[in-house]
């Protein structure tokens, strides 16, 4: 029993920390969520509006009543979805697997199917793959500056990724060859 417990220790010793990294948005996306939320905020204000004038008329038809419902409904359900993702946009790198998490959406992909991930200095962007033939991959979207701690991560993870930049000239001679 005590060579079964310092068994399970070890194991949990060696078992590495997940690591967060958080989603970039670009001015463009945040400005569009940030739309997103004003307008859904103009909807519950404006049915909020028709519905005090509608208690006043008659309220014995279903069909206002279900109008109103439903109006409530999609306006809060999409301010929470915006809310979501900007609060829940972000990859972990767990022992075994990469997850993608965008809102309440959950991409997992396992760490042992990766193959190799490249930093495009060019474009300034950072690629996993997940096979060798590059047809399938993941474009990174974090700060530039957490790029060596993302690698870092998968590579302690599993030691046969392997990494390579292609420097903007190569970058540009790739594209002609297209």
């Amino acid at each position: 029993m005590f060579y079964t417990a310092l068994m399970s220790e070890k194991k949990q010793k060696d078992v590495l920390p997940d690591e967060i990294f958080k989603f970039k948005f670009s001015n463009l996306m945040l400005g569009l969520l940030v739309l997103l939320l004003v307008l859904c905020a103009a909807g519950i204000g404006l049915t909020t509006w028709q519905f005090v004038d509608f208690l006043k008329s008659d309220l014995s038809v279903p069909y206002d009543w279900i109008k109103y419902i439903l109006l409530y409904l999609v306006s809060i359900l999409l301010a929470v979805i915006v809310i979501a993702m900007l609060i829940k946009s972000r990859y972990i790198v767990t022992e075994k697997q990469l997850i993608m998490q965008f809102g309440i959406i959950r991409s997992r992909y396992a760490i042992k199917d990766i193959y190799s991930v490249r930093l495009f200095r060019g474009s300034n962007k950072l690629t996993v793959y997940f096979d060798d033939y590059k047809t399938k991959f993941m474009v990174i979207v974090v700060k530039d500056s957490w790029y060596s701690d993302f690698v870092e991560a998968l590579t302690k993870r599993n030691e046969k990724i392997s990494f390579d930049f292609i420097t903007p000239e190569e970058e540009r001679d790739q594209k002609k060859k297209k």
